[in-house]
Parts: C-alpha cells; structure tokens; sequence
C-alpha cells in the first residue's frame, strides 16, 4: 500500500499570555505521509486514532516549563481512543480498541516503552464516552470527589462552579448520588438548561446573575468543587460554612496567565476551611479500580449522563480548545479524528 496522508496537530512555539489567539496559540495543523503496511514497529504497535480528548490542561502543556511543555515541532498529546492496526507487542493485537496519551496525529506508532500508558477498553458504552465520564475529566471529579469530600454530607449544600462541562457535570451527579443540595454555575442559558438535567437543584448563568447573591441566598455551602478560581472562589469563600471543604480542580479564569488576587483569604482561618488541591494521576492507585469497576456501568444503564460535544476533524483543534477555554464549547469537547 502506498502512503497515507497522516494529519498532525505540532506544537510550534508557547502562546503568549492572554487570551488564546487563533494562530497564535502554538497549535499548528500539518500533513505528514505514512506507510501503515511497513513502517517499522520495532517491538511496538500502530494505533489509528479515533477520538481525541480537549481539556484545559492543554494549556499547561503549551506553556509548560522544559521536561513538562510539549517539543517544539513534535505533535501535541491528550488522552485519546484508537484501533490497533498491526502490533509486535504481546499485550496488543490488531483490532484492540486501546485508551491512553495519544499524538495529536492520525496514525502513531508507540514504542515498548510508552506501551504502559494504554489500555485495552470495549464498546459495553459509547466510544466517545470513554474521552469523557470514564476518561480524564470523570476520572478527576471521581477521584477528587471520593478523596475529599466526607462520607457525611447528605443533606448539606455543594457549589460546582463550571458545572456543565465534562468534570463539573459528573461531580453534579456524584455529589447528588450523596444527597446533597447542589449549586451549580455556568456562563450560558443553554449550559443552565443541561446543569438542571444533570439533577442541580439551583442553576444558573454566572454573567447574568452573581455569584455571590445565589450562594448568599441558597447557602451556606459545605462543599465547594473550583474549576474557575477567580471572583467565584472569592465568592464561595465568603459563603462557606464553618470546617468547609473547597476541592481545588481547577482554576480556568487564570490559564490566560491574568491572575486573580483572591483579597478575602483570610476568612480560611476563622471557618476553618479545608482546601485540598489534587492532581488526577496521583490518586489513580488508590482509586482508579474503583472507578472502572463503577462508573462504566452506572454508564451503560443511564445512571450517569454525560454532553459530550464531537467535532470532526484533527484541523479543528485549535478552533474547539480555544472554544472550550472561552466558554464556546457547550459539552465536553471531542475530536473525531478517523473513522471506524
């Protein structure tokens, strides 16, 4: 078989602070060519990639300091789903379905050595599910959730900010699963709409109503998921209930690189608020067994709903990350890369 076109998204240079700039944002679309019939894998496997995740933490990468940030020419890499075309490695045959850190390319050939970083999943649920409640934004609400969050809050109030995107959705069900009353903001009518779907029991549009008059009024709060920080951590501060837990996921407000200067820290001290902060992988072993064993199936039966939004083409990258890290994107976003 002769070549095949093999579209890549490289990272070029690491944006300038601000908000993102199409075409500026050090994410560049490129064609390359590949034999998929005799490149040599050298005791690795060949993946076609399918579907590819876009999460903020891109961004981290983008700008990331040498060891952390991406190489400058090589292509980007997120959490993504594929098909096995050819394999010398005895943990992967052709036609596995495989999860895991994928190139932002259609075609990839991964080494022994990040053979560690895949694994083989099935079609029980949604293909693109697997790049949404059970991938890397279900994984980070299940785990921070069930790391931090105390066993006794039924009946106390939690606040999501962010709540209709792919972790906020999730941890709306976890924390009503637990019998909480859940507050939960977003920055659109129509995210409003999906955040009362997903059972919120007051939702609303941070740029039409404040924050502070919602949780002054429905509050206090006991639980507070962060995945803005900003005006809406200074909000939730000054609405915390005393011995308070703050779950510090994210902080998308300031991923432009303009820092807030939260002014009301203070108040940690007299509430006796705990903020714990998390990274996925490091709670991966402690929890992530549970959460295959749990979620996929909570999935498949309906108990756990999920807005995933795809959009087709490897070229749209930069278009739909810019979009989710704006407030455009109204699902968690997914790239269709190929088809089956």
């Amino acid at each position: 078989m002769s070549p095949v076109t093999n579209g890549q998204v490289i990272f070029n240079e690491a944006p300038a602070p601000g908000p993102l700039v199409p075409g500026k944002s050090g994410m560049i679309y490129k064609e390359d060519s590949i034999d998929i019939d005799t490149v040599a894998l050298d005791g690795g496997f060949l993946v076609k990639v399918l579907y590819l995740s876009i999460d903020p933490v891109i961004l981290g990468r983008l700008g990331g300091p040498p060891g952390w940030g991406y190489v400058a020419g090589k292509p980007i890499l997120n959490y993504g789903l594929g098909r096995v075309l050819r394999s010398e490695h005895a943990s992967f045959k052709a036609g596995d379905l495989v999860y895991g850190l994928m190139n932002f390319e259609e075609y990839t050939v991964y080494p022994v050595a990040q053979a560690g970083q895949f694994s083989v999943v099935d079609n029980s649920i949604p293909l693109v599910a697997w790049l949404g409640p059970v991938g890397l934004a279900g994984e980070s609400a299940y785990y921070g959730w069930k790391e931090h969050v105390p066993s006794t809050v039924k009946g106390k109030v939690c606040f999501v900010s962010s709540g209709a995107g792919g972790v906020g959705s999730m941890v709306i069900q976890l924390a009503k699963r637990d019998g909480m009353k859940v507050i939960a903001s977003a920055g659109s009518e129509e995210k409003v709409a999906i955040m009362k779907q997903l059972g919120a029991d007051v939702a609303f549009n941070y740029k039409t109503t404040a924050t502070k008059d919602i949780l002054a009024k429905e509050g206090p709060i006991d639980v507070y998921w962060d995945n803005v920080g900003g005006e809406t951590l200074e909000a939730a501060i000054d609405a915390a209930a005393p011995f308070a837990h703050f779950i510090e996921c994210g902080m998308v407000s300031g991923y432009d690189g303009q820092a807030y200067g939260i002014k009301n820290l203070f108040l940690t001290i007299p509430k006796s608020i705990q903020i714990h902060g998390f990274v996925v992988v490091y709670l991966a072993s402690k929890w992530g067994a549970e959460f295959r064993e749990t979620i996929p199936k909570l999935i498949a039966s309906g108990e756990i709903k999920y807005n995933i939004e795809v959009v087709k083409g490897l070229e749209k990258a930069e278009e739909v990350f810019i979009g989710q890290l704006s407030g455009k994107v109204t699902g968690k976003p997914v790239i269709q890369v190929g088809a089956e």
